[in-house]
């Protein structure tokens, strides 16, 4: 009896969220299905940018680069920019929650497709069948139909872990080809220095007098004739299994106050405008006793007046007369090092490029480097005056078709 009646308030409450029993069945999921629904949205690993295979860590970086991109305030009025904002985020939201994430690599978009009710809730052999209650929670389900909330997972007074914080600092492109140190500034929710953390403006939080410190109470309900006990969350300490009876003065009893902070951090030598790093423990800090969020620091580099950035290698241009294109010379280029002397050969042609092996950016956490690649731009003098324009006629004169081989076969190529 008592089965029965479990399973059919489960059932209930399940058809009134639109996912009765016809939503679990297996057929629902066939591949055919799933490939109709996937042809409709991509990956959620492919938006974010990220292996199947990639930890939390990675997954949070990715969508915090991705979404500081596409963002509105960004790019105001850009459609494509808000469609791809709106398609960052929702990825995240799966990724980032275990349960959501699990189910996604199990079934796909097919998961949180609506007209199939999801593949949660009990799954295809739990409540779909009456075989079980897969993920079903029974404190939840009471608690719906109750008026009470929540299971013992919901109790707050466990460790809490602290948010993350995200800083944006601006650096010259030498800094980041070569690496420096920088103060970072920002400020954090740390804990408060009165009452160490604990709320109370004595410096120890009383044990709840109603739950006896463990966040919740029982309740009991008649249903039918018949008496059940249901747990839910505890109204006077709300969850926490703490009572404060007079809350500290200085961070009004949240037991956290709002810090400035500046730390030193490392800056990479290599490292590229858009790229972050992470100190680990220097975000808020967490409650009753949680570890503390991380802090992100997200790098942008100005851009060079001299050289073109792509990955680790770098480009330039370098202008060279008509004479020493003509004749070859030793010419001075720049490199990261300072100005160097390079010889170009008799007849460089202009948009020729020349590359200086392992002459470009280190790469970040490794003794290698980039190339350089410098080309040459030929430039043609203006304002000449009588005597160097007859010069350049009798040298014209001179040099007949025969020296512009380039000039000849294009013509030849033209006639045809």
């Amino acid at each position: 009896m008592y089965k029965w009646l479990c399973r059919t308030l489960i059932y209930e409450r399940l058809l009134k969220e639109g996912c009765g029993e016809k939503s679990f069945s297996p057929e629902k999921f066939s591949p055919r299905k799933q490939k109709q629904i996937m042809a409709d949205k991509r990956d959620y690993y492919e938006v974010l940018g990220v292996s199947k295979g990639a930890s939390d860590t990675d997954i949070k970086k990715a969508y915090r680069q991705l979404a500081k991109k596409y963002h509105p305030d960004v790019n105001p009025g850009n459609k494509d920019a808000e469609a791809k904002f709106k398609e960052v985020n929702e990825a995240y939201e799966v990724l980032s929650d275990a349960d959501k994430k699990a189910k996604y690599d199990q079934y796909g978009h097919a998961a949180f497709d609506p007209s199939m009710g999801g593949a949660g809730a009990g799954g295809f052999g739990g409540f779909g069948g009456f075989g079980g209650f897969g993920d079903v929670d029974l404190g939840d389900i009471f608690g719906s139909f109750f008026g009470g909330g929540g299971s013992s997972r919901q109790r707050r007074n466990g460790p809490q872990k602290g948010d993350d914080i995200e800083v944006d600092i601006t650096i010259s492109f030498e800094e980041a080809v070569f690496g420096c140190k920088k103060d970072v500034s920002f400020t954090k929710y740390a804990k408060c220095t009165k009452c160490n953390g604990t709320g109370a403006e004595s410096g120890e939080a009383e044990t709840c007098p109603t739950c006896r410190g463990s966040g919740q109470r029982r309740v009991m309900q008649n249903l039918g004739g018949m008496q059940f006990q249901t747990t839910t969350t505890c109204e006077t300490c709300r969850g926490t299994g703490r009572y404060i009876k007079n809350p500290c003065t200085k961070c009004r009893g949240a037991g956290l106050e709002r810090v400035s902070k500046s730390i030193n951090v490392t800056i990479p030598a290599g490292i590229d405008h858009g790229k972050g790093l992470v100190v680990r423990g220097a975000g808020h800090d967490g409650k009753n006793g949680g570890q503390s969020g991380d802090l992100y620091v997200m790098v942008s580099v100005r851009r060079s007046n001299t050289f073109k950035r792509e990955g680790y290698n770098l480009y330039c241009e370098v202008p060279v007369t008509m004479a020493e294109a003509a004749l070859g010379a030793e010419i001075e280029i720049p490199t990261l090092e300072g100005r160097e002397k390079y010889t170009i050969g008799e007849g460089t042609q202009t948009g020729t490029t020349f590359n200086l092996k392992g002459r470009g950016v280190p790469i970040v956490n490794s003794s290698r480097r980039g190339d350089l690649y410098f080309t040459v731009n030929v430039e043609i003098p203006k304002s000449l005056n009588e005597k160097q324009k007859e010069i350049l006629r009798e040298f014209a004169r001179a040099c007949g078709a025969n020296n512009y081989k380039e000039k000849k076969s294009f013509l030849k190529k033209d006639k045809k």
